[in-house]
């Protein structure tokens, strides 16, 4: 006991007491020592994540402020995760609830397609474990079943047009040209590298010129996962060559002017998963240069994912 007095003491001493209001802006962490095995604890976390879980907040959209009370239901989507039941090769869309009350059987509207659905099976996952969701309320996340119809970035409501805002995507730090080992699944790897893609699993450049796929990541690890996915998943062999690119970044402005800056560029042209134009440079320097040489353009490293950037 006398040990432990004294490391409580140093553990006193070195951290700082728990403040609330550091804690709901995400600059405090608590640390909470047990054994679940044991059953030590378990109870002191439990109590402390209903005290001090932080409530549904509002949501920003286009147009207006969602906030957690309002009667209409809300839910914004936040990832996909296809293939977890690899006998069914299902693709899952979760989405948490912003606003409002979701039922099961009750129709929804994706703003993005501007198309309605049923919504027959949501889930409740736990672990390993699914649970059909009846009912869910503001915070709770819950799994919607579906075969592409939703995407990252898509705001699901009772009918209102409104579409949330705060889901990025940042410009890729390492860019790889994708290599099919056998061409004859150039059309499974199409899909598959689409559907990866709408995972969030690495981001997809298609060429203007119809040189083959380019992918971006922030790490290599990115590049592994998507190697042993597609071989394990989808039974496609790849592997990556280098490119003369190092920088992507979206091209927006006026359109004809735009359209004679992709035909001069055309070779260093390509559109990601929405359609949207990516300028890809070899530099920094040819990046500034280029940037320089249009000033009517505005070159974005980060684009909010579903809303035309601009």
């Amino acid at each position: 006991m006398v040990q432990v007095r004294e490391e409580l003491e140093l553990v006193e001493a070195a951290l700082p007491e728990f403040d609330r209001e550091s804690f709901d802006e995400g600059h405090l962490t608590p640390v909470f020592f047990g054994s679940a095995m044991k059953e030590i604890g378990v109870t002191d976390l439990l109590d402390a994540l209903v005290a001090f879980g932080p409530a549904p907040r509002a949501q920003n959209t286009e147009s207006r402020t969602v906030t957690a009370h309002e009667a209409q239901m809300t839910a914004l989507v936040f990832k996909i995760q296809a293939n977890m039941d690899p006998n069914h090769r299902d693709r899952i869309a979760f989405a948490r609830v912003c606003s409002g009350k979701l039922t099961r059987g009750m129709r929804l509207l994706n703003t993005r397609t501007g198309k309605s659905f049923v919504l027959h099976t949501p889930q409740f996952f736990f672990a390993r474990d699914r649970q059909l969701a009846e009912e869910a309320f503001a915070g709770d996340v819950v799994g919607i079943p579906n075969h592409g119809t939703l995407r990252i970035g898509d705001t699901l409501t009772e009918g209102e047009a409104i579409r949330f805002t705060g889901v990025p995507y940042f410009a890729p730090e390492i860019l790889r040209r994708v290599r099919l080992d056998d061409a004859m699944k150039a059309k499974k790897l199409r899909q598959a590298l689409t559907e990866l893609a709408e995972e969030g699993v690495v981001q997809l450049f298609r060429p203007q010129d119809g040189a083959q796929p380019i992918v971006g990541v922030v790490g290599t690890l990115q590049l592994d996962v998507l190697q042993e996915r597609l071989k394990g998943e989808y039974g496609v062999a790849i592997g990556f060559d280098s490119t003369p690119f190092s920088l992507a970044r979206w091209v927006t402005g006026d359109r004809t002017k735009l359209d004679t800056f992709m035909m001069t560029n055309r070779s260093s042209m390509a559109d990601d998963l929405d359609g949207d134009p990516v300028f890809l440079a070899s530099s920094s320097f040819m990046m500034r240069r280029t940037e320089e040489m249009n000033p009517d353009l505005a070159f974005h490293d980060v684009k909010q994912i579903g809303i035309e950037i601009g």
